[in-house]
Order: C-alpha cells, then sequence, then structure tokens
C-alpha cells in the first residue's frame, strides 16, 4: 500500500472544504449524534442501519471504480477520520488506508469486521457459547467480548498487504456478520447508553436477516453440495463454502486475480480445460476486478453454456446490505441449481 503524500497547503485546502460540509464528517453533530466512518458503503449501511437517526454516518469508498486494496486516501478523508467518534474497517489488508488514518485519528472506537471471523488467524478454536445470537446482544454483552488481537505476518503484496491463506472478504458471510452486526451495536451503546435499547432493536432485526441468510444457503447445500464451481477471484468464497459448493479452480488463479498479477500460461490452459470438460456448473467472477484472463475464462463458460455469476465489493445505489446479500445468495442458488 502506497503511503500518499499530502502537502500542506492540500491539507488547508481540504479543512477549509469540510468547513462547510455536514456533520457527518465533524465529530459529535450539534444535535449529539455519533459521527460513523466506514471503510466502504457496504458497512456504512449496516452502521446506519443500527444507529438510526443517532448517527451520522460517512463512507470513504462508494464507487466500484475505487479498488479498497489499492485505495489512497486524501487529505479529506484524513480530517473525516480525526473527527470520527467510530470507524468501521474490514481489515486483513482488504483497506489498509484505514490503518494509516487511524495513525492521525483521536483513539475513535472501532470496528475490524475481519476479527469476528473464525477463520480469522488466532480465532480457531472460537467458543460458540460466546456468541449464542440470542445472549450476545448490544444490551447485555460488552463490547471486550468481541475483542481480538490483531494478526500480524501480513504479505507485502503492493497495494494488497492481505493475509497469507485468509480471505478478506468476510461480509460475505454471515455467521461473521452476525457477530460484527452486535460489535458495531455494543460500540455505539458505549457511545450513546440512551440509544443502546433503539441500537439493540435494530441489531436485532439486522441479525435476523443474517440468520436468514444462513437458513437459505443451507438450503442450497442440501440441494447442492458437491457441485463444482469455478471461482476467479475470493470474493464469493464464503458464500460458496457455506453453500456447500466444491471450488475446482487450479491453484494460482483466483490468487494471481486478486493480485492483479498475470495468470501463468499453464494455469489458465488448465482453467480452460476445466470449464470446458463439462465439470463445472458455474463460474463465479468479482464484477470489479479481473482481466484477459478472467475475460478468457469468461467467454470458455458462455461457449459451454455454463451460468456466469458476478458478485460486486459494494453496494449498488439505493440498495441496503441485505438487499444485496439475498439478491447474491438467490443468484448463486439460481446458477448451481438449474
Amino acid at each position: 500500500m502506497k503511503k500518499p503524500v499530502v502537502a500542506l497547503a492540500l491539507a488547508s485546502v481540504a479543512a477549509l472544504a469540510l468547513a462547510g460540509c455536514s456533520t457527518s464528517a465533524s465529530g459529535e453533530g450539534d444535535d449529539g449524534t455519533i459521527t460513523v466512518v466506514a471503510s466502504t458503503n457496504v458497512y456504512g449501511d449496516i452502521a446506519a442501519q443500527i444507529g438510526g437517526d443517532r448517527v451520522e454516518v460517512e463512507s470513504i469508498i462508494t464507487s466500484a471504480s475505487q479498488d479498497p486494496h489499492s485505495y489512497e486516501a486524501s487529505a479529506r478523508d484524513r480530517l473525516t477520520v480525526q473527527k470520527a467518534d467510530l470507524v468501521i474497517e474490514n481489515g486483513g489488508g482488504y483497506d489498509a488506508f484505514i490503518d494509516s488514518l487511524l495513525q492521525d485519528a483521536k483513539d475513535p472506537h472501532t470496528v475490524t469486521a475481519v476479527e469476528y471471523s473464525h477463520d480469522f488467524p488466532g480465532n480457531e478454536g472460537h467458543d460458540e457459547a460466546e456468541h449464542d445470537h440470542a445472549e450476545d446482544s448490544a444490551t447485555d454483552a460488552p463490547a471486550e467480548d468481541h475483542d481480538h488481537d490483531h494478526a500480524e505476518g501480513e504479505d507485502g503484496h503492493e497495494g494488497h498487504n492481505h493475509i497469507e491463506g485468509f480471505n478478506e472478504h468476510v461480509w460475505f458471510d454471515p455467521h461473521t456478520m452476525i457477530h460484527v452486526v452486535e460489535a458495531i451495536a455494543d460500540e455505539l451503546s458505549e457511545l450513546d447508553p440512551d440509544g443502546a435499547e433503539e441500537f439493540a432493536t435494530n441489531a436485532d432485526a439486522l441479525v435476523a436477516d443474517l440468520e436468514g441468510f444462513e437458513t437459505d444457503l443451507e438450503t442450497i447445500k442440501a440441494d447442492s453440495a458437491g457441485t463444482n464451481v469455478f471461482i476467479t477471484e475470493p470474493l464469493p468464497g464464503y458464500l460458496a463454502a457455506a453453500a456447500g459448493l466444491t471450488d475446482v479452480t487450479p491453484e494460482g488463479f483466483a490468487e494471481s486475480v486478486e493480485e492483479g498479477a498475470d495468470v501463468a500460461p499453464a494455469v489458465l490452459l488448465e482453467s480452460l480445460k476445466v470449464i470446458e470438460s463439462g465439470q463445472v456448473a458455474a463460474l463465479l467472477t468479482n464484477a470489479q476486478t479481473g482481466g484477459a484472463e478472467t475475460q478468457r475464462v469468461e467467454a470458455a463458460a458462455k461457449d459451454a453454456d455454463v451460468p456466469v455469476v458476478a458478485f460486486t465489493e459494494l453496494l449498488e445505489d439505493g440498495s441496503s446490505y441485505s438487499e444485496w446479500m439475498s439478491d447474491a445468495i438467490q443468484s448463486l442458488a439460481a446458477a448451481v441449481q438449474q
């Protein structure tokens, strides 16, 4: 991740520009609302649903043309985070720009989503009893119940310092996101105790949606467990695993696409053969990444009448997180159950 060099003059201009902005970028609002800054609109939407009128939310990345892996923060972003009461990041190297912004912040409350994944390094053997959905609510579970240490040992790919062997796209893992929703509600309750009951109620509604998604994925698993899929990039990996699907992507293809590197010719040839063999029920792609090799396998899938399902990393305009997740799961089910 390249750290941006911001000239003093630019910071001054940005500060003047922000002076006339809404309270969403200026700390606690005049009406006592909590200022929440999210790395992407996925987490921004979740925070807004939980916080309701008691929060002002600003998402730094809202456009599919901006890749969080390689996003370079601006002077405006730095000032925005400095004024935040709560910062929500994905972590795991996905939105590493947030880490640099937090260095200059005034110790805001922080939720790092990957730390609630049972696959996150150090979380193996997580005690499920500590995270019972019915008991681990914002009103009766302190934020420290969710306290996990940050993992060390991230590898150093330029613009994408992810943790080796860990899929950081945890917003597509309903089980992890249940804990993230609860953690956000906990943090908001600490910041605004008077709103704790409202935060808990709103969080419960989101948890109910997420539990419904778990059920939907179990239904796919019951009908299609073991069905082969080709995954061009790790984004939909959690959904595929929860649905019991088998990833037959040749080793090295998805990793290269995620890193923005060329797929080795031998790996590409093997990938085309896998798709053309008729052994694959669906091709799962990331609509926001890819290159010539991804286009080759997509073309091969279409020629072989293999459904292509494209997933996105950010919410589309006007879509809520729950609607977006529901659409993704329905699209997956339609592809593998046809």
